[in-house]
């Protein structure tokens, strides 16, 4: 295989399971992280809890593209997929989604007892998303606590146990429960239309899409408190406070972009600005503890 063949391979393998996604989830699980440590987790901790969270997600995503090769290949949107377009085989799909969520479980024992007990529980989670949206349109709140558990898994990872208070670590799991909830609403309205023809369930094949956009609007007013209850359970200082209202401004932002009668923009508001959202309170959580708290 020629240099460029091999190049196209492993770029049609991080598409797979959309490595560039990682930024969603990771920062709110370093913040939990650094919540439980109250500053910087030892480094070797920190190199195992990314590892943990990028074995999961891979393997998450590995098996709901391998779930639903069949919808990606009647869906206009998603026929290029790795698999419909046969770059990438099934049987591939799915082994990733096996070993890497092998890999999680081994990954979270070398933290502590506790996670590795936790790890086949929270990978039935993962993979039980993808099964959702064939019978419940309350698909997007499964997504969003697949990813609120990353938070609270390395808070766990740091602690190794459930005593002390639990509030910051459940509000924070909260709040991302809601913003990866509203944000999944807004992505979904594109393909309200097939859903309902296909008969999948999601909220906007429902009950439309102006009333998706405006239930994403309400989730996203309540992740903005609920980070809000982190600042104020967490006792965190002005630079967190911050942080938390550039979110709300990225939120702002990112509702501004979407209408019922135009979704052009839906790839910038899905991607770019929920990327920033993420790393933005994270940078505002490491410099407030550092400086502030």
């Amino acid at each position: 295989m020629s240099t460029g063949a091999a190049r196209a391979r492993l770029s049609d393998w991080f598409s797979l399971v959309a490595f560039r996604h990682s930024i969603f989830a990771l920062p709110f699980a370093l913040q939990g992280a650094w919540l439980a440590a109250r500053g910087a987790p030892r480094a070797a901790l920190v190199g195992w809890i990314v590892a943990c969270a990028v074995a999961a997600r891979t393997s998450a995503m590995a098996f709901n593209r391998w779930l639903d090769r069949r919808i990606d290949a009647r869906n206009p949107r998603t026929q290029s997929r790795e698999l419909p377009s046969g770059r990438l085989s099934p049987s591939q799909a799915l082994g990733l989604a096996l070993a890497s969520g092998a890999a999680f479980v081994a990954l979270s024992w070398a933290i502590n007892p506790l996670c590795g007990k936790l790890a086949p529980a929270v990978l039935a989670v993962l993979w039980f998303y993808s099964v959702t949206k064939r019978f419940t349109f309350l698909a997007h709140a499964f997504l969003g606590l697949a990813l609120g558990l990353a938070p609270l898994g390395a808070w766990l990872a740091v602690r190794g146990n459930f005593e002390g208070d639990l509030w910051t670590p459940l509000a924070l799991a909260l709040a991302v429960l809601c913003w990866v909830a509203g944000f999944d609403l807004i992505y979904a309205c594109q393909d309200a239309g097939f859903d309902r023809a296909s008969g999948l369930h999601s909220i906007p094949a429902r009950f439309g899409i102006a009333a998706s956009l405006a239930l994403s609007r309400a989730l996203h007013v309540a992740t903005v408190a609920l980070l809000a209850l982190v600042w104020w359970r967490a006792e965190l200082g002005w630079i967190y406070l911050a942080a938390i209202a550039l979110a709300a401004a990225l939120l702002v932002y990112e509702q501004s972009l979407v209408r019922a009668d135009d979704l052009s923009r839906v790839n910038l508001a899905f991607f770019t600005v929920n990327g920033w959202v993420g790393v933005g309170l994270f940078a505002g959580l490491v410099l407030d503890l550092r400086w502030v708290s």
